[in-house]
């Protein structure tokens, strides 16, 4: 059911500085900062040959990052991005294994402009997993 992985995303304290060691320590090809209100987040996206780094920083008070922030003061991995081909028989099949989706189990509308959902981690190893309509 899943596809390849779409990117990996890190939660970060200070984008800008964030930014940098991926562009300029790295030597990454990094996209502008994108402000994502609906999910609380503004985005960069380090492109690799074979995936993608997503760099999270928290965008407003309610942003949903701002927990795992406080209780991982230096930033870390925050979730894994997978495709799928149809998300909805993705979500329909996972939620009828048991999974939980979170939220109101309807997709939202990404970072890339597609649809996408969030499972809960603690289905899926202690991993929260971002599913994204290819």
């Amino acid at each position: 059911m899943i596809g390849r992985l779409n990117h990996v995303a890190i939660a970060v304290p200070d984008l800008a500085a964030a930014t940098a060691v991926y562009r300029d320590t790295l030597g990454g090809h990094v996209s502008e900062m994108v402000d994502q209100p609906d999910h609380g987040v503004t985005t960069v996206f380090v492109e690799l040959p074979n995936t993608k780094i997503e760099l999270l920083g928290a965008f407003g008070d309610a942003s949903p990052i701002k927990g795992f922030l406080e209780k991982n003061p230096s930033g870390g991995i925050h979730h894994l991005c997978y495709e799928v081909d149809d998300i909805l028989a993705a979500r329909d099949r996972l939620q009828a294994a048991g999974a939980r989706v979170i939220g109101d189990g309807n997709p939202k509308i990404g970072a890339h402009g597609k649809p996408v959902l969030f499972l809960h981690p603690k289905d899926f190893c202690g991993t929260l997993v971002e599913l994204e309509q290819a």
